[in-house]
């Protein structure tokens, strides 16, 4: 598939490197294109690089990874995307007086501001709820780490349930987007295990069936 990729930091670089070697064509949309580091990460993957509007002009698949606060101008940036897959790979984080923490939650989510955002896309909560490193190699030994996917259209929900496979996760379909109140929330657990308890980054959660 043809994916533009908004953001080619850590975890616009791991899925992209992931994405890459399943055979996907990966175009990233950033600032600056020119830039050392992401012409290093274009070279390093056999990708490409232009600003967010050329990225998402051919895509058939949008992943949105960049921060929080950058998202509307991405969108904004990123033109006509309706009838486009849009996969939110962010979270709704700030920093308060208790620390990091989500702003959003109960009876919306990041994902549903989104699909707000761009009405005519179709949005598909994903990638959000691990670490980049947890991307970059999703397998523990012959354990797989989970994903769980949500959005409201059956058939890009599909779709990107099988970008999660190729990128290694065991893919698990959540449901309906506004699931996503239920994923933000999972991720924030991710961090704050990471950054307070002696799991560090190096976890991952795992489903385990009867």
């Amino acid at each position: 598939m043809k994916i533009a990729i908004l953001g080619a930091g850590s975890v616009g670089g791991a899925l992209g490197k992931r994405l890459a070697a399943a055979g996907h064509e990966i175009h990233f949309g950033v600032t600056d294109p020119q830039s050392e580091k992401t012409q290093k990460l274009i070279a390093e993957i056999g990708a490409k690089a232009g600003t967010v509007a050329e990225a998402a002009a051919n895509a058939e698949v949008i992943l949105l990874a960049t921060p929080w606060n950058a998202v509307p101008d991405a969108l904004r940036n990123a033109g006509d995307v309706q009838g486009k897959i849009i996969v939110d790979c962010t979270n709704p984080l700030a920093m308060g007086a208790g620390g990091l923490g989500l702003t959003l939650g109960f009876d919306t989510s990041g994902a549903e501001q989104i699909a707000a955002m761009v009405p005519g896309a179709h949005v598909v909560k994903a990638f959000n709820q691990t670490g980049f490193g947890n991307m970059a190699e999703p397998s523990f030994g012959d354990k797989r780490s989970l994903m769980f996917v949500c959005g409201d259209d059956a058939a890009s929900r599909a779709t990107v349930c099988k970008l999660s496979e190729d990128v290694g996760f065991e893919t698990i379909d959540a449901g309906k987007l506004s699931i996503a109140r239920l994923l933000e929330p999972l991720a924030m657990l991710w961090i704050h295990l990471s950054f307070n308890t002696d799991l560090k980054r190096d976890f991952a959660f795992a489903l385990l069936r009867r």
